[in-house]
């Protein structure tokens, strides 16, 4: 018997390894650590915050208080009317504080949102002013737009109003810590009667110079002399201002009721939107002809438009929420011009009286081109 064994099979021969080359091996590291350098400085805290356009309140239409409808302007004491169409009041949201900053990524993604604005963080909080401080004065800017808006379309339809600025708090360790008082009455400064903000805030402009301001002011119905003497401090936008340190609000004497309601909104800007639509009301036919319009702008009570922040996210809320025209403080226009959206007309006013004009032009088709534009 023949037996066969296997023939033994050789293994083959293990094949040599190939090194990459350094300069593939440097090159993925380099890759790496970028990476990982990009992730870490996008993370980063960055020094800015971002505008965006915010929520769009039709004055003359409600919002949802506590689940019930309230409207925005209530009127009490004298006849009102019917409207039509929509004067709308624009918002921007602020993304980002000086407690909850951003990163460098959600920067980089806003500039490429032409609706978006990346601004310093300085100039919406700056130094020394927390978050809360800040929520604190637009609220209180909120309610004095308010007072005024009421003061500027009363006055504008004939009605006899007179004011006095009030003492809503004081900064701690302000110039006025420790001599004004919350509820405390200005009467004058430097001998001349105050009635509005805007004059006391010209008399205390004048003392820049570290001289004090002599302030009359009334305290549980008694009247006292109190200088104090003014510091240059940060506004909320940033720039610098002659001021005392305490917040403060107008009190009007009105001749009929006028409430405004708007929840968890702030600053002045609503002012214009707001005396429109009060004036709206308590004229006879529909001002707005049934047109669908927006617009911003502070408003003092002689009924002057004043500049405002983010006007470019607030035309784009505007167009958004189906507006065809906008209203824009003609001191904005220079932020106006070449970034208006498309389907939007933009008409600038510096006056009450030249936004109810506007308004009523669009309403009627007529003498639109006759308004003025940023463009000219």
């Amino acid at each position: 018997m023949t037996f066969f064994a296997d023939q033994p099979v050789s293994a083959p021969a293990p094949r040599p390894r190939r090194r990459a080359p350094r300069s593939v091996v440097v090159g993925w590291v380099l890759l790496v650590l970028g990476v990982v350098g990009t992730l870490v400085v996008g993370m980063t805290p960055a020094p800015y915050v971002i505008e965006r356009p915010g929520p769009v309140f039709d004055t003359l239409g409600s919002q949802k208080v506590d689940g019930k409808a309230t409207p925005l302007i209530s009127i009490d004491g004298a006849k009102t009317y019917e409207t039509s169409g929509q004067l709308d009041l624009l918002t921007v949201n602020i993304l980002g504080s000086r407690e909850q900053r951003l990163n460098w990524v959600d920067i980089a993604l806003a500039w490429f949102d032409p609706a978006e604005a990346v601004v310093p963080l300085e100039s919406i909080y700056p130094e020394g002013v927390s978050d809360k401080q800040v929520d604190e004065q637009s609220a209180v800017e909120m309610q004095n737009s308010q007072q005024e808006a009421i003061a500027a379309a009363l006055r504008s339809l004939d009605y006899d109003v007179r004011g006095s600025v009030k003492v809503a708090g004081v900064e701690k360790g302000s110039p006025a810590d420790g001599k004004l008082k919350a509820d405390d009455v200005v009467v004058s400064a430097d001998g001349t009667a105050v009635g509005d903000l805007d004059a006391l805030r010209e008399l205390i402009s004048k003392h820049a110079d570290g001289t004090p301001v002599s302030l009359v002011v009334r305290r549980s119905g008694v009247e006292r002399t109190i200088d104090v003497v003014p510091a240059v401090a940060k506004a909320a936008d940033g720039s610098d201002t002659v001021a005392v340190g305490v917040y403060t609000s107008i009190d009007y004497a009105f001749p009929i009721d006028v409430e405004l309601k708007l929840d968890k909104v702030g600053g002045p800007s609503a002012g214009m939107m707001f005396a429109l639509g009060i004036v709206d009301k308590l004229t006879p036919g529909e001002m707005t002809g049934g047109e669908h319009i927006a617009g911003t702008g502070t408003i003092d009570a002689a009924g002057e438009v004043g500049a405002i922040g983010g006007i470019r996210q607030k035309m784009y809320g505007a167009q958004r929420a189906g507006a065809t025209f906008f209203l824009a403080p003609k001191s904005n226009c220079d932020e106006v011009v070449g970034h208006v959206p498309s389907g939007l007309t933009v008409y600038s006013v510096g006056t009450l009286k030249q936004a109810e004009t506007a308004v009523e032009a669009i309403a009627s088709g007529k003498g639109r081109a006759a308004l003025p534009t940023c463009g000219g």
